[in-house]
């Protein structure tokens, strides 16, 4: 097998808050092939975006490591520091405060362009800023150049911020909720261009959303990943996850999303949670730090020790004391 794009090994991220540690992401470990689409899916303050932002190099790790292409990010040389900037791009939730209000869209594309001296002269520079503009589906482009940001719809404005993405010509594009503030008739349009990205140029990417319904359409041929109080609980291909889902987070999840069919939505059965409070991540329980509230808590199993991430049948990976020993 090629080697991975992006590999996690244990990484950790904890910030002092008024004298006291919050771990936001703890021990996670992952491997990002070139050219996949993986989603982050869990609840708000979960661990999601700090894990995309150290993976874009925003946040700096506290323990473990980020390889790029097999390579330590934290000891990388000038030149391969350069290269992994440039291949590693995010796309931030709010195309409101992303883009600066008083550049024209061409003024923003241009600037990256010329500065990594991806385009020589003006008239090249306009010309890749048009090609970059109808890939990314706003047409014609000459239409909007000229344009500020506070003339877009909020859809547009995420289509230049991924265009800004990929002026660079990134490898990995980390798409922090790109589309949970727009309309939700421009959200497919959106999801739409993110694969076209990926069929058509071989750019991964990663999708970071709370919306589990809008990963299992995103990701149906990728791999989604789940997330609890900062820790991975569940990770494999979508279907699996979607189909058979082993963590009881998980099942929570998924119990949760409305049908297309009342009728079906009436009837689909309400997994109930233990608890509905959330622990702080002050005061992390002990074990597994799902047990307060999982459905199928196991008893001292659960509140002792911390399961490991590991192998649990369909395909998936599952940090669950209760799946690893009911593997089908």
């Amino acid at each position: 097998m090629s080697e991975p794009l992006i590999t996690l090994e244990h990484v950790q991220r904890t910030f002092d808050v008024k004298g006291q540690t919050i771990t936001a992401v703890n021990d996670v470990n992952l491997e990002i092939p070139a050219g996949e689409v993986l989603c982050l899916v869990g609840e708000s303050g979960c661990g999601k975006t700090t894990t995309g932002k150290m993976i874009a190099g925003l946040l700096p790790v506290s323990y473990g490591r980020i390889l790029f292409r097999g390579q330590d990010i934290a000891a990388l040389a000038p030149a391969e520091r350069k290269s992994y900037r440039l291949g590693v791009q995010m796309v931030h939730q709010d195309p409101y405060a992303s883009l600066n209000p008083v550049q024209t869209i061409a003024d923003i594309l241009a600037a990256p362009l010329q500065h990594h001296r991806f385009t020589r002269g003006e008239a090249e520079t306009r010309k890749r800023m048009r090609e970059l503009l109808e890939i990314v589906d706003l047409t014609p482009p000459d239409d909007y150049l000229d344009k500020y940001p506070h003339q877009l719809s909020g859809g547009q404005r995420q289509r230049v911020s991924v265009a800004r993405a990929l002026t660079v010509n990134p490898a990995f594009i980390v798409a922090d909720e790109a589309v949970s503030m727009v309309d939700v008739s421009i959200r497919i349009s959106l999801l739409k261009m993110f694969t076209r990205l990926k069929d058509e140029m071989g750019v991964g990417v990663l999708l970071i959303t709370h919306d589990l319904a809008l990963a299992k359409y995103f990701a149906w041929e990728g791999r989604i990943g789940v997330m609890y109080l900062g820790r991975l609980v569940e990770i494999g291909p979508a279907r699996q996850v979607v189909g058979h889902p082993q963590h009881p987070y998980t099942q929570v999840l998924l119990s949760a999303i409305p049908e297309a069919d009342p009728d079906v939505t009436r009837a689909k059965p309400r997994i109930a949670l233990r608890s509905t409070d959330v622990p702080s991540l002050l005061r992390l329980p002990t074990g597994c730090t799902f047990h307060p509230r999982c459905p199928a808590f196991a008893g001292e199993v659960c509140a002792r020790e911390v399961p490991a991430l590991k192998r649990a049948g369909w395909g998936s990976d599952v940090a669950c004391h209760l799946a690893q020993a009911h593997e089908p």
